[in-house]
């Protein structure tokens, strides 16, 4: 951190300096900013890379999106902080996009969410990621991954029910699964009044049917943001239609599930299905998780 003098933009004394050569010894490496033009092909749309631990350029990594598509707001970092994605420890790269229909941007952009939160800018999300893969070698999207909660879990579980062309595996954690089972004032804000065909259009439980790939569903028994009965709506949709996917109810769990049980259980999902490798067999440790 410098002081900059406005008038002349002379450099008056240094504030202070970061030293990361620490860190970047023991294989971190800072998020690489890519940006990639939307559906329109005019629109930036803007978001990081997190690259592996000890990466290679030289070799190709699976790739997870973490997302959060929420309305309410811009979810990608906007400043320095040395927080990495577990699952890049594991080999995986991790990205984080801002999409078409988050905040801090136009109202055209924002808009784009009204009446259709199923959109969570996944058109736009592809491009990029198709942008990302035609540059750099090691990119690989054979496969894509995707995870996230509360909206990130509606967000997840759309990518798999309406882009099934292009991601292959989703953990959707507490999220609300059709905007009328959810709390008013979030969901009228951005779906309207009254409810009409678009509620429909927009409920993964509604669209179960269309479910390919692979699906993990975490719920916390005792969520008090996003009513869990949501999750076992959508579970009770998904047999009925005949479809495949693992559920994780977690006793005692609040929104988001969160812990070291839940994590384990998401980087073991990825490790199976998009790394297809088996995790380890955690029963054979002696392995006890401290209590929440």
């Amino acid at each position: 951190m410098a002081l900059f003098r406005s008038r002349d933009n002379a450099k008056l004394m240094q504030i202070e300096s970061t030293d990361i050569s620490q860190l970047e010894s023991n294989g971190w490496r800072a998020p690489i900013n890519f940006v990639a033009k939307g559906r329109d092909g005019k629109t930036d749309i803007w978001g990081i890379i997190h690259l592996p631990n000890r990466f290679n350029p030289h070799l190709k990594y699976p790739v997870v999106e973490d997302i959060y598509a929420g309305p309410q707001g811009s979810h990608v970092p906007k400043s320095f902080t040395t927080t990495t994605e577990p699952l890049t420890q594991l080999g995986f790269i991790v990205v984080q996009i801002d999409g078409v229909g988050t905040n801090n941007r136009s109202r055209l952009f924002h808009d784009v969410a009204w009446k259709n939160l199923k959109d969570a800018g996944l058109p736009d999300r592809i491009l990029w990621h198709k942008a990302a893969a035609s540059l750099y070698s090691w990119y690989d999207i054979s496969n894509l991954g995707i995870f996230g909660t509360s909206a990130g879990g509606q967000n997840a579980i759309d990518a798999l029910l309406f882009h099934s062309d292009f991601y292959k595996v989703a953990v959707a954690n507490s999220g609300c699964y059709d905007n009328r089972m959810d709390k008013i004032w979030w969901n009228e804000q951005w779906m309207g009044w009254p409810v009409g065909i678009e509620y429909s259009q927009s409920s993964a439980i509604d669209n179960a049917d269309n479910l390919h790939g692979k699906l993990m569903l975490v719920v916390g028994e005792m969520d008090h943001n996003v009513d869990p009965a949501s999750s076992f709506a959508l579970a009770d949709s998904l047999i009925k239609a005949g479809k495949e996917f693992e559920m994780v109810y977690v006793p005692g769990a609040d929104h988001g599930a969160s812990g070291i049980f839940t994590e384990r259980k998401l980087m073991d999902f990825f490790v199976r299905n998009v790394f297809g490798q088996d995790p380890p067999n955690w029963n054979a440790t002696s392995t006890h998780f401290p209590s929440s």
